[in-house]
Parts: C-alpha cells; sequence; structure tokens
C-alpha cells in the first residue's frame, strides 16, 4: 500500500503509535535481567569446566612418539611447520620459507 508522507497525519494515528511504542518499551523492560541472569550462570557454569593454559600438568603422561624429520621434509623458518620439499619456495640466509609464508610477504 502507497502511503502519502506529505499529507498531513491524523491525531488518533499519532496516539496510537505512542501506545504501541509506550507498550514496547514496557515489554523490553519486563525481559531485561531475567534471561539474562540465566546465561551468565550457563556461562560460569561452563568457565568452570575448562583449564587454563599454563596449568600443573606435571602428574601427567604423556604417550606421543615423536618422529624426527625426513630427508624430505622441511621447517618453515616463519611458521615453524614441517612440510615437505615440494612446499618448499625458496631459502634466504640457509633459512627455509614455504610457499604459504611466502605468499603471505
Amino acid at each position: 500500500m502507497a502511503q502519502d508522507y506529505d499529507q498531513p497525519k491524523d491525531k488518533d494515528s499519532e496516539d496510537d503509535d505512542e501506545e504501541a511504542v509506550q507498550h514496547l518499551a514496557g515489554t523490553q523492560n519486563d525481559n531485561d535481567g531475567s534471561a539474562d541472569d540465566d546465561d551468565d550462570d550457563d556461562d560460569s557454569a561452563i568457565a568452570d569446566s575448562y583449564e587454563l593454559p599454563g596449568a600443573d600438568l606435571s602428574n601427567e603422561d604423556s604417550s606421543v612418539t615423536v618422529i624426527p624429520t625426513q630427508s624430505d621434509e622441511f621447517i618453515c623458518s616463519h611458521c615453524f611447520l614441517v612440510k615437505h620439499r615440494s612446499q618448499l619456495a625458496y631459502v634466504r640466509n640457509g633459512k627455509p620459507v614455504c610457499k604459504e609464508c611466502a605468499s603471505d610477504e
């Protein structure tokens, strides 16, 4: 439906608009606090279940087998990841750089 914005408004429609705004403001204030309090409780419960980095892990056993760098692999001097030699972009000052890091430069 098209509306002519240049036409003067009726007084009745202005009152309806104000009532609608007041009603919406009232319902928004009613919802404030009740849902947020529940979310805060859930967030704190979830946060309590996580361990922070740097926690004492001295009593934990590690059962990871470390395999040394193979003859067809290198360690990138920028990202420090082990890459296959097909990913070698160039060697600068004796330090290999992978294709990903070379494209970022």
